[in-house]
């Protein structure tokens, strides 16, 4: 177990998540195979390099890996005004009665009531009525739109695959196979849950025959996820909101887990922030009740008193990111930054289409912390 420093006791502020990466080690494209990707391996004092398909031998049985089963959708839409002007939907969530809020990227806005005509429009493709503005003040600058019709299936036939704004080309039938995970089961997200993308059938088979146990949540990725912390002061900064679901089998898992002595390993940020949001409405350290569903703005900095995970899997993430924050708060300050230099000196590929690292829990003492947003 790694030896952390007094994250609890210390301010922080935004430029202790800066870091320099050289622009060659942003991953463009995915490794050839999933499992196949490094793994640094975090778990000790000093940094262990690994091939990610080893993970099983890293792990213990009656561990419980839960995973995000959400699924990308073809999120990004091109169309154009009535005036011919060129516009972007990035669709964030969908509504009751073919409604959906998106983000819109256009030279001049359109008013509530004009159609846009997307993919062709009249031509083959759909029409989109603006509604006006997503009211929830949480959610940002969003706009509320009605298609003409399913927007699932709309935007299916129709819309791309919302690729990272750091991954450069066009989305390609690559993309579509690779940013989602073998066992993506949702659709609502934007963004894939990126650790779990290292997974195939081989290596879950693998695990399964090591008695690691399986449980998923699900929590649909927002585009606020790329959102960059502006305010040098963390208190300041208004954290996205993302809907979650914690499924009761997934509950009686982590109790079963816990009963059994093994560790629960969250696959992924977006795993861990639906664990503990849930985990902030339960009524006692048992876990028991909890919204078991629901929106969370959840913030995890550094003094962050982690209740359900015990090891995570997890992508290297964004300067000034909230995810660095969150693994930082999850391992310790030090020893998460002292892992990232070491992967830029062994040259590991970064971000979503990058490699891994292994990481288990520091030991932080419970406090409350100003910087962590309510569910």
């Amino acid at each position: 177990m790694p030896t952390s420093t007094p994250d609890s006791t210390r301010a922080f502020t935004l430029a202790d998540f800066d870091f320099a990466l050289p622009p060659e080690l942003i991953a463009q494209h995915p490794a050839a195979e999933r499992s196949g990707s490094k793994l640094l391996d975090g778990t000790g004092p000093a940094p262990a390099d690994r091939i990610f398909k080893a993970l099983p031998d890293l792990l213990k049985e009656g561990d419980l890996l839960v995973f995000n089963d959400t699924q990308v959708i073809k999120a990004r839409l091109f169309g154009e005004k009535a005036s011919g002007g060129k516009v972007e939907l990035l669709v964030e969530r969908v509504l009751q009665n073919n409604e959906v809020v998106a983000h819109m990227k256009v030279s001049k806005k359109p008013l509530p009531g004009a159609t846009l005509y997307m993919a062709g429009g009249s031509r083959g493709g759909f029409s989109a009525k603006l509604l006006g503005r997503w009211p929830d003040a949480q959610h940002g600058a969003l706009f509320r739109f009605q298609f003409s019709g399913e927007p699932h299936a709309l935007m299916e036939q129709h819309g791309h695959v919302p690729l990272p704004p750091y991954i450069t080309h066009a989305d390609t039938a690559e993309d579509a196979q690779r940013y989602q995970t073998v066992f993506a089961k949702h659709p609502g997200a934007v963004a894939a849950p990126t650790a779990a993308l290292h997974f195939d059938a081989a290596l879950l088979a693998q695990l399964d025959g090591r008695g690691v146990r399986r449980a998923s949540v699900t929590l649909h990725v927002g585009a606020g996820t790329f959102q960059p912390v502006k305010t040098e002061n963390l208190a300041d900064h208004t954290m996205h909101s993302e809907w979650y679901q914690v499924p009761e089998a997934t509950r009686q898992a982590i109790a079963d887990c816990r009963a059994r002595g093994g560790r629960v390993v969250a696959v992924g940020t977006t795993t861990v922030r639906t664990l503990e949001s849930w985990a902030r409405t339960c009524t006692g350290p048992d876990l028991a009740g909890g919204q078991a569903t629901g929106d969370t703005t959840i913030f995890i900095t550094p003094g962050f008193a982690f209740q359900v995970v015990d090891v995570l899997v997890t992508n290297f993430h964004l300067p000034k990111s909230t995810l660095m924050m969150l693994v930082s708060a999850f391992a310790g300050y030090e020893h998460v930054m002292a892992l990232y230099a070491h992967a830029i000196a062994q040259k590991y590929r970064f971000f979503s289409y990058g490699d891994a690292m292994l990481l288990t829990r520091a030991s932080v003492q419970p406090h409350d912390n100003p910087h962590h947003a309510e569910i």
